[in-house]
């Protein structure tokens, strides 16, 4: 399992994760769950997994390759292009549809979930930063000045320390602070959460 959460706020964004997928008495496993898009001095992404390794992975390599008829008949759209985070999360639910359409099946035969969650934000050139909780369905909700964060994987540990804390108009450090410290309160509870972490931080 894993946990990862992401924070919007005025000052920026804060992108946390861990990196252990199995743990055992004598096998554990380490995969990284973030990886960032960036195209400098246009679009700066991060995304984050959670779930079935597999799925997620397979959703990472289709999302660069993947996309959308542009309905004004131009180029297709991909996150390289959207002109929105809105357009490259429409993207991002699409790639997870396709996996879902070639796995979904098998991986059904074999009594395995289609179990995948995701967080996606950043900012592309002409508007400001957006934040994103992508399901396994595809669909997705965005961050509000109400909902300023999300978490996805084993988020009960440490909700309460963002819930605590987390406010639209703190400062970024502080923000970053706070998803460490929810971070190490989960790694204390729960033996499927562990180190290395990779940690991103985005000022407005």
């Amino acid at each position: 399992m894993t946990y990862c959460c992401a924070i919007k706020i005025n000052a920026g964004l804060v992108f946390l994760s861990d990196s252990r997928t199995n743990s055992g008495l004598d096998h554990i496993s380490t995969f990284r769950k973030m990886i960032v898009y960036e195209k400098a001095g246009d679009r700066f992404m991060v995304l984050l997994s959670a779930g079935n390794l597999s799925i997620s992975q397979s959703i990472r390599e289709i999302l660069q390759v993947e996309q959308l008829p542009d309905p004004d008949g131009g180029e297709p759209i991909t996150i390289w292009n959207a002109k929105s985070m809105f357009d490259a999360a429409r993207v991002l639910g699409a790639a997870v549809r396709r996996v879902h359409e070639r796995d979904g099946a098998s991986l059904k035969q074999a009594d395995v979930d289609f179990n995948v969650s995701l967080l996606f934000g950043g900012q592309v050139k002409g508007e400001g930063m957006r934040l994103f909780q992508i399901y396994s369905a595809g669909n997705f909700i965005e961050a509000t000045s109400e909902t300023p964060y999300f978490q996805v994987g084993e988020s009960k540990y440490g909700k309460p320390v963002l819930d605590r804390v987390i406010t639209p108009g703190m400062a970024l450090a502080e923000a970053a602070k706070c998803a460490l410290v929810s971070m190490d309160s989960t790694m204390k509870s729960n033996l499927s959460v562990g180190m290395p972490l990779d940690l991103a931080v985005y000022e407005t």
